[in-house]
């Protein structure tokens, strides 16, 4: 596992908090313009240290609930979901800063998304010798955006990639590849046997380009999302729907939450951390269904789900 270590003079924390506060506000701009409704936005601050800024919709003319959050928070100790792959940083100081986003419309045609692009550094040991590794501070980003469909259109799942893909390119043919199948892998449901949804990029614990080309290319993914994600709502929000395609929406939701909360690194940790549950808690869907043993009906729009999409594939 590559920590990422670095002199203290090399990890600007502070042109990586404007950055991502820049994007939140750019995101939420773009979201407004969207739905036609405005986000509110609630600004807390975290005891144990640091804050955010969560800009939230609900009700909206597109999104049932849509979620853009920043956050920066310190603490005196990392917590285990953050140092249980590198326990030479257990107990270090950290700075943790991250821009993450699920949006949950409500036209089931119209798919829920995420996002999310983060710095973590986990500060020097004051006592350790000079020179040795625990000297300096360790630094890494990570993020990427999955797309997540209730009934599949193969155009979208390809514009999505497709940009995903273009973000990437500028640093390396493969590193798409490589997040492609990492993020294929990480939003897996390994109880029930089934992809979250299409995918897109996933990336994290990156430090291996240095310092500014890391950066650059999580700066690269978080602006590339609106144009990834923008023309499949303007696609799908107004096509027509009814009670069936709603109950299969909400039903497929409940893998949502199944995820988030049993698996999804960002929840755990920030729970772990001490950080806001409004915040950590508002990627829910608002609306959600479990049934028992239930399954489509073969040949049906919704089998198709299961078949053509929930499934490994290259889409670009």
């Amino acid at each position: 596992m590559n920590t990422g270590s670095t002199p203290s003079g090399a990890v600007d924390t502070a042109a990586v908090k404007t950055y991502l506060q820049g994007l939140q506000a750019r995101i939420v701009a773009g979201l407004e313009a969207l739905d036609g409704t405005p986000f509110l936005t609630d600004a807390w601050q975290r005891p144990e240290g640091g804050g955010g800024i969560s800009r939230v919709l609900e009700e909206g003319g597109v999104f049932e609930r849509a979620g853009v959050l920043f956050s920066h928070v310190t603490g005196d100790k990392l917590p285990p979901s953050a140092s249980a792959h590198r326990q030479g940083l257990a107990g270090r100081a950290f700075e943790a800063m991250g821009v993450s986003l699920v949006l949950h419309p409500r036209n089931p045609y119209v798919p829920t998304v995420h996002l999310n692009v983060r710095c973590f550094v986990a500060a020097a040991r004051p006592e350790a010798a000079q020179g040795t590794p625990d000297a300096e501070p360790a630094w890494w980003f990570g993020g990427g955006m999955d797309l997540t469909p209730y009934y599949g259109f193969e155009k979208d799942a390809v514009r999505f990639h497709s940009v995903c893909r273009q973000a990437l390119e500028p640093f390396g043919p493969e590193l798409h590849p490589r997040f492609k199948k990492w993020c294929d892998e990480y939003f897996y449901l390994k109880h029930r046997g089934e992809p979250r949804g299409v995918g897109g990029i996933f990336y994290d614990d990156f430090s291996e380009l240095g310092f500014e080309r890391s950066f650059a290319m999580t700066r690269s993914v978080g602006d590339a999302f609106l144009d990834a994600y923008g023309p499949i709502v303007e696609r799908r929000k107004d096509m027509p729907y009814g009670e069936r395609e709603r109950d299969f929406q909400a039903y497929r939701r409940g893998r949502y939450v199944e995820f988030n909360l049993v698996f999804d690194r960002g929840t755990l940790f920030g729970l772990q951390s001490g950080g806001r549950t409004e915040s950590i808690l508002c990627s829910m869907p608002p609306v959600v269904k479990w049934r028992y043993a239930w399954t489509p009906e073969p040949g049906s729009p919704e089998a198709a789900l299961y078949t053509d999409f929930l499934r490994a594939r290259d889409w670009v």
